[in-house]
């Protein structure tokens, strides 16, 4: 039996107009199944509301995540920006467990004076440090979820990603398929290259049990310049990529179990129409 593919959008529905803690009734009423909870500018949510958030996504069936603050480098040269990014994750971890998130995602840094090897190394040791504060802490129930990024000065290739996943228990992997089209300036143009991307994927988690659980993915079309990403476009404007069609395609031929995130400027709009696409593959 084929794995059923949930869609949902980053942050708070264009549509709802109600407290977040009920957002996922709405989510649900629409036809959708995932939500991302929006943390960039900051972990505010306090540990009533997390809990009421996650109750509400329980009782309607819907996959909910978390994206953790922009400011976050772990690659960063200065030990206090470190340390600062650090301590926004354990206070990512906590609201996780408050709000039941399957992933918590962050952008892992960028590389300044330090080359993309130097970086990752850096970040790695960033992590180890993370895993022993939220383990004295008593924070267990957490996945970070490190994305792959849009920016060619950023620390988050597909190959970076999946180091840090294969390094780390508690890590698996955000697949951003714009930002990886935006960094390899317009490299995915169909099936083929999705086929490369998540075969790399799968062969480099699946020895440590990773190979095919839930893939977290984010999807919008993006337009770039030479340095990367640039700007979020909405699906019917096709002049820019990547393709959506043969991603599903393939995620249903493979029998991958993922969430895609619509992180378009539509959101809720642009998610309804993915799954509508999703559901015609089925069908097809």
């Amino acid at each position: 039996m084929k794995k059923r593919i949930k869609f949902g959008p980053a942050g708070n529905p264009i549509g709802f107009n109600g407290q977040t803690v009920n957002v996922c009734d709405y989510i649900s009423d629409i036809g959708l199944d995932a939500y991302e909870y929006q943390a960039t500018y900051g972990v505010k949510i306090q540990k009533q509301s997390g809990l009421k958030l996650g109750e509400n996504a329980r009782v309607n069936d819907i996959r909910i995540s978390m994206h953790g603050p922009y400011y976050i480098n772990l690659s960063a040269q200065k030990d206090d920006v470190l340390e600062r990014s650090i301590e926004r994750l354990i206070q990512s971890a906590r609201a996780a467990e408050w709000i039941g998130a399957y992933r918590i995602v962050f952008h892992p840094g960028f590389y300044t004076k330090y080359t993309p090897e130097q970086a990752l190394n850096r970040c790695k040791g960033a992590i180890s440090e993370l895993l022993e504060k939220l383990d004295a802490l008593g924070i267990k129930k957490f996945t970070f979820a490190p994305e792959t990024t849009g920016k060619r000065s950023q620390l988050g290739n597909l190959d970076a990603i999946i180091d840090i996943c294969q390094s780390f228990d508690h890590f698996s992997p955000t697949i951003d398929f714009a930002h990886l089209h935006a960094r390899g300036r317009g490299c995915i143009k169909g099936a083929d290259d999705y086929h490369r991307i998540l075969t790399k994927l799968e062969e480099g988690l699946d020895g440590i049990g990773k190979g095919k659980e839930a893939l977290h993915c984010h999807f919008t079309r993006i337009e770039y310049t030479d340095a990367g990403e640039r700007k979020h476009h909405v699906l019917m404007e096709t002049e820019y990529g990547p393709p959506l069609e043969p991603l599903l395609e393939v995620l249903v031929d493979c029998g991958w179990d993922a969430t895609i995130i619509c992180e378009t400027p539509l959101l809720e709009q642009d998610a309804l129409v993915m799954k509508r696409i999703y559901k015609k593959i089925l069908d097809g």
